[in-house]
């Protein structure tokens, strides 16, 4: 285990992990020397004689655990992207030592004194110590003996059941996938796509993440839009009883450490701040939402010409949409080609807004194959960073779209970032990749999260890139998605793959025309998840839960979002985002996140969009910040006022 190549930084540009030599065996020994490296610095810490300093606590916090950060940087990476049964093993083992190895940290009598004790007049410096401060409290730092080891009790069994949750969905994207052995029942696929999904005489439909799959809208067999559909909404169901027991222990956990609910300690720290103001701002959404989706069912069962079940909105859905704006989802795709959408789309769309150049490294080698990485320059020709790309799904890779760091940027270790965004795009048995207009969507949205990881610039790795309040990091992706259709990047990427022919401006046109068409129908199945997480994460200590099924129902009514055929985009027993992704009582983000996107949209189209020194100004006041300033005074800077609702519920069609 000398040569362990996780044991030191790795000499790759970027110190880009070296996954070529990275193999299964290595992690188990490096999460071991991580975490023993780790206690020996904070000893280390807590037995210097000098008084505390900002230097000799809080900055030798952050130096700590340099080889524990690396290899849980890459174990979970490929815990996501690649999961194979070795990987799966390992992450059972090794997620409640993790959680212990937190704890021995944060509730560490010894530096919590040493911490209360430091004091700095640095700006930078003195808001890294509060939100140390603050996470050691929220930690239970403050908590009796007896408190701090239930406390402990609680957290290594959520991580555990965490871990159990996800396991159980990776297997069920390919268990419960739909199996078909006549060609005939995929009416509604192209030629490309039928041929995707055969395997062994059969063809495969896995589930991807959410309740509403994709294939829904194109298959022509009622039936078996039915029985994909109920594959969907029923998969995992032992994952019920599972986000019972997190919901309970979260709950007593909360309790322990001071608050009425989980739903109030994790907005604690969040630009929301308390349960009140959530709920104030989505109940301002619910009621137009419901109105609306209720107004769009009926064209939909009018289109049909009978009541329409759950798994016909979407079918019936595109045929409205093309009888209202002659425009067809579909029609788009033969414009929307992979490596085109990225080079003269996004990265073009960057580019132009930044400065920003990207060229393919193609002898640098990710985890699979299909990982591409391309360096990013600034418009100096100096090194910003790395940007890494895992397009296509596959059994070992969880569902969803999302952006992970390899390596954060942080002028303490001279280190430039290195990000990774992963998509879960359909593989085409050969030719070109085409991608949806929602797929396309996801690529850019993605990448503003890349964008705020590569223009991080800031000391300390605590603040870094993305890290920030969770209802906060949303925004600038989603801000990003508004280059989509700007028309300069538009025309300079949607262009037909065999033709190369620009996609049309009537299509453009309907397109746009389209755009307010089933936001009722998307506003309430979010809203939907976020209430469900939000009446799990408000459960009491003590109270009981006998059928999470009932439980879902009467949550969704009490919230006055229960409409039949809109069912949550996602539902407890497949909602990874709270229950083993991080988001538990956040989900809410996303919307929350978008009150401050659509002022953004808003403030760039006041002053002439695509415009360098539009760019410039999102960079300098908000991206490059990561967390190193509170976010809403980020925020604030940036636009110059205070967020409104009101452009929100505009763009949503829901005055």
């Amino acid at each position: 285990m000398a040569e362990n190549p996780l044991f030191a930084p790795s000499s790759l540009p970027y110190e880009l992990p070296p996954f070529e030599e990275i193999h299964e065996d290595h992690f188990l020994p490096a999460f071991e020397r991580g975490m023993a490296e780790q206690l020996a610095e904070v000893d280390a810490i807590t037995s210097n004689a000098e008084a505390p300093t900002f230097d000799n606590t809080i900055a030798a916090l952050e130096r700590s655990g340099r080889t524990l950060d690396r290899t849980a940087t890459v174990f979970y990476s490929l815990s996501a992207s690649h999961a194979t049964d070795g990987i799966r093993e390992i992450e059972k083992r090794i997620s409640p030592e993790l959680a212990k190895h937190s704890d021995a940290i944060r509730l560490n009598r010894a530096l919590w004194a040493r911490v209360k004790q430091v004091s700095t007049e640095d700006a930078e410096e003195a808001w890294l110590l509060e939100k140390y401060r603050e996470d050691f409290v929220r930690a239970g730092a403050d908590l009796s003996e007896d408190e701090q080891a239930r406390l402990k009790e609680l957290n290594e069994e959520q991580s555990k059941l965490s871990t159990e949750f996800s396991q159980n969905l990776l297997a069920a994207l390919t268990g419960s996938a739909l199996v078909i052995t006549d060609a005939k029942e995929l009416d509604g696929f192209d030629e490309a796509t039928i041929e995707s999904l055969r395997k062994d005489g059969e063809y495969v439909l896995p589930l991807l993440n959410f309740t509403n799959q994709p294939a829904l809208a194109q298959l022509t067999d009622r039936d078996v839009r039915r029985r994909l559909y109920t594959l969907s909404v029923e998969r995992a169901p032992e994952n019920f009883e599972l986000a019972v027991r997190l919901a309970t222990l979260r709950a007593e956990r909360a309790a322990l450490l001071g608050f009425p609910t989980h739903a109030a300690y994790k907005v604690a720290d969040q630009t929301a701040k308390t349960v009140e103001a959530v709920e104030a701002m989505l109940g301002q959404l619910v009621g137009p939402a419901v109105r609306n989706a209720h107004k769009e069912a009926e064209a939909l069962s009018e289109q049909a010409g009978f009541a329409i079940e759950p798994w016909d909105w979407s079918f019936y859905s595109e045929k409205v949409r093309q009888a209202r704006y002659d425009f067809d989802a579909a029609a788009m795709r033969p414009y929307f080609e992979l490596d085109r959408v990225f080079r003269d789309g996004v990265f073009y769309a960057a580019t132009r807004l930044y400065g920003v150049t990207f060229t393919e490294r193609p002898e640098l080698k990710g985890y699979h194959e299909d990982v591409r990485f391309f360096e990013v320059r600034d418009e100096d020709g100096g090194e910003l960073g790395l940007f890494g790309l895992d397009p296509y799904a596959r059994p070992t890779k969880r569902g969803g779209a999302w952006m992970n760091n390899l390596v954060d940027q942080s002028y303490l270790f001279g280190t430039k970032p290195v990000v990774l965004n992963n998509l879960n795009v359909t593989k085409p048995a050969s030719g070109p990749t085409l991608l949806t207009y929602d797929e396309v969507n996801t690529a850019f949205h993605e990448f503003g999260h890349a964008l705020h990881g590569l223009f991080s610039a800031v000391r300390f790795p605590r603040v870094s890139g993305t890290r920030v309040p969770r209802d906060f990091v949303e925004y600038p992706s989603q801000v990003n998605e508004m280059w989509v259709t700007w028309p300069e990047v538009l025309a300079n990427y949607a262009k037909h793959h065999e033709t190369g022919e620009p996609m049309p401006a009537e299509l453009v046109a309907k397109m746009k025309a389209a755009e307010q068409f089933n936001q009722g129908f998307m506003t309430v199945e979010y809203l939907a998840s976020t209430l469900l997480d939000w009446a799990w994460h408000k459960l009491t200590p003590g109270q009981s839960v006998e059928d999470a099924e009932a439980f879902e129902t009467a949550a969704l009514q009490a919230a006055q979002i229960d409409v039949p055929l809109v069912r949550p985009r996602y539902r407890t027993n497949y909602f990874q985002h709270v229950f083993s992704g991080g988001y538990s009582a956040g989900y809410y983000s996303y919307i929350w996140s978008e009150v401050l996107d659509a002022e953004s949209v808003e403030w760039f189209k006041e002053n002439g969009g695509l415009k360098r020194e539009n760019g410039d100004h999102f960079r300098r006041e908000l991206l490059s910040l990561g967390g190193s300033l509170d976010a809403l005074t980020a925020f604030r800077n940036f636009r110059g006022r205070e967020p409104s609702i009101q452009p929100l519920l505009e763009r949503r069609g829901l005055l």
